[in-house]
């Protein structure tokens, strides 16, 4: 089998899976393409912020994005339109360890994984591993101003109809 075989087998297998069972709030599914077929390597996520946290009542929407030699390397997690966030970069990539296949990637990471992991990460920073400036010295300095930015882009991210 090619190693584009294995990745579009092992995604269609996700996809059955998440359909079965994911986490209330959460959506991922691959975008259709023009002729209403699904695009495996491209999904369109989106992701709760936690309850008890200023993330609360937002939802935010993430792509991510399979290269051919998924599971050997991890997909591009990107949100859309990139979140203020310590460990998001301008262009809204998530930078997260288990995201990267230098450090805590492993092929047996699921989407449901990395989905429930950008949760964690959106409430709990890791200011060792900074992507933003802003974010990130505001969040070092200024814990409340963070806190009352996050609920602000909380609200500009209420959930839609057209992603439940």
């Amino acid at each position: 089998m090619t190693s584009g075989g294995i990745c579009l087998g092992r995604l269609s297998e996700e996809r059955k899976a998440w359909r079965k069972d994911h986490p209330f709030g959460f959506v991922a599914r691959p975008v259709k393409n023009p002729d209403g077929t699904l695009n495996l390597m491209n999904w369109e996520c989106a992701i709760p912020g936690k309850k008890g946290t200023p993330w609360e009542g937002g939802v935010y929407k993430l792509t991510m994005i399979f290269k051919d030699d998924y599971p050997s390397t991890p997909p591009k997690c990107k949100f859309v339109p990139p979140l203020f966030h310590p460990n998001v970069y301008p262009s809204g990539t998530v930078c997260l360890s288990l995201l990267d296949d230098e450090k805590d990637w492993r092929p047996a990471v699921t989407i449901k994984q990395i989905l429930l992991g950008i949760q964690d990460l959106l409430n709990d920073p890791n200011v060792r591993d900074p992507a933003q400036a802003e974010a990130y010295t505001i969040f070092c300095q200024d814990r409340t101003e963070y806190d009352r930015r996050v609920r602000k882009q909380a609200e500009n991210h209420k959930p839609t109809d057209h992603l439940s």
